[in-house]
């Protein structure tokens, strides 16, 4: 599967530096990390946010957004957002944040 390493490279770059930020191959695109837990990430040319069941639901009502559905099965708390909900850097600095407001507040996975 081919994802957008355009995407995966802004990402990078609004990460760098930041403590407990890990990069993964997953649902063959690229997953961004915090301690352990899944973020944010890049599927084809949408951006993966993982921001909670409350605030997925509320993110839903917003343009661009939609379930993260790529089995047939939706994840619950975890939405993906359509390129045009994240053209500036501004934008994408926004999901990320929202991102990691909620991952923060899990456990650190173990190794």
């Amino acid at each position: 599967m081919v994802y957008s390493e355009a995407l995966a490279e802004r990402i990078r770059k609004l990460v760098a530096g930041r403590k407990g930020v890990e990069e993964k191959k997953m649902f063959g695109g690229v997953g961004f990390l915090l301690y352990g837990n899944i973020c944010v990430g890049v599927w084809k040319t949408s951006l993966i946010a993982r921001l909670g069941p409350d605030a997925a639901a509320d993110a839903l009502e917003e343009p661009h957004v939609r379930r993260f559905d790529i089995t047939g099965r939706a994840m619950k708390g975890w939405v993906l957002v359509d390129a045009e909900g994240f053209e500036a850097d501004s934008q994408l600095h926004r999901w990320i944040e929202r991102a990691e407001d909620f991952v923060s507040r899990l456990p650190p996975k173990g190794r």
